[in-house]
């Protein structure tokens, strides 16, 4: 891609032209009919919640919701479909992570580009296993071993819209999950519009994730779908091997945090304070940044900062590094392999492996 001279005005030129644009552009109706009704959707309020979790150790290393990368990535494409480009052309990725207790889970993406690399159809897995658990009834008799699996299947596809420096993309789920005797069958969508600016090496993107239904309910109780509205932003710097990343996740939900009970104070005479949450505070747990070096070389160096995991899960008068993340991702020959440490607490740590092989 071509890079021109980037200053504070030349990136406030473009991003004014792409808010106008994405104003003018008909998609922008999807985002008016949804805003109606996306409140409150955030964490206990909906099932298939493992359909949000990080998809790959990239993702993971830049704070665990990037929504930009423009490249080889086929994963990337599970959390943003609108990405979906020719160069994820036979490229087959698989990732693993071994999750809190004996939770594991993975995904897989494969991609195929037909009509003279114009047409690019995507297809993914999202797969998590929660293990083996005792079974017991209300008089503590045991019942026996379970187990739980949640699985979702997903077809996604891109276009340009007309000679536009917009794409629009989409992806179809189709959810199963199994929890003891009970089952659930669900279905949903993803869509997503990317604003790509080649002078700047600038991307930008809104991605409304998760907006389906139930076909089949557990107990004949319908639930709602975990539904993410996140909007993204990306650049690679000229002069610098660098490209950052700022996502805002969880747009559909304000406030977004709630006081929390463990930080309740208590005076001497018996008088409760509760913690209290600002305006900014509000503002920034929507907020993930992260870097990678070297982004377009055989070896990536990359760092992420979540600030909603780190208010929620920091200890009070302890440094614990909650909400940090960090890995690299190294290429040889045909085989791209990542691996990311996320910090979440001074209890659990994460570990993200990921291989992709470039099938051509």
């Amino acid at each position: 891609m071509l890079k021109n001279k980037i200053n504070f005005k030349a990136f406030y030129i473009r991003f004014s032209y792409f808010c106008e644009s994405m104003v003018k552009t008909k998609l922008i109706i999807i985002c008016l009919l949804i805003s109606s009704i996306a409140f409150s959707q955030l964490g206990g309020n909906s099932t298939y919640q493992f359909l949000n979790l990080v998809s790959s150790p990239r993702q993971a290393a830049l704070g665990g919701k990037v929504l930009t990368n423009v490249d080889h990535d086929v994963t990337q494409a599970l959390y943003n479909p609108s990405t979906i480009n020719y160069k994820m052309d036979n490229q087959l990725a698989v990732n693993y992570t071994n999750y809190f207790g004996d939770i594991t889970y993975g995904t897989a993406a494969y991609a195929y580009t037909w009509d003279r690399r114009t047409q690019t159809i995507h297809a993914g897995i999202t797969y998590v296993n929660y293990g083996s658990f005792d079974g017991y009834d209300e008089q503590g008799n045991a019942t026996g071993e379970f187990t739980g699996s949640e699985a979702a299947l997903s077809v996604g596809y891109a276009k340009q819209l007309g000679y536009s420096d917009f794409y629009a993309g989409a992806n179809v789920k189709l959810i199963t999950s199994t929890l003891e005797q009970y089952n659930s069958i669900g279905i949903a969508t993803d869509l997503g519009l990317l604003y790509i600016d080649e002078h700047l090496d600038f991307q930008a993107t809104l991605v409304i994730r998760n907006f389906g239904t139930q076909i089949t309910t557990y107990a004949g109780l319908q639930e709602k779908l975990p539904l993410e509205i996140n909007f993204g932003m990306s650049q690679t710097l000229e002069h610098i091997p660098l490209r950052w990343h700022i996502t805002l996740e969880n747009l559909q939900q304000w406030p977004i945090a709630a006081s929390n009970p463990g930080r309740v104070q208590t005076d001497l005479e018996g008088n409760i304070t509760e913690e209290k949450v600002g305006f900014f505070s509000q503002v920034v747990r929507h907020a993930i940044v992260g870097v990678e070096l070297f982004p377009d070389k055989g070896f990536n160096i990359r760092l992420g900062y979540n600030f909603r995991k780190a208010e929620e899960l920091r200890i009070e008068e302890q440094r614990n590094f909650s909400g940090i993340s960090a890995g690299f991702g190294i290429k040889l020959n045909k085989l791209r392999f990542s691996y990311t440490h996320a910090r979440y607490s001074a209890a659990s740590n994460i570990n993200f492996f990921g291989l992709q092989i470039d099938l051509k």
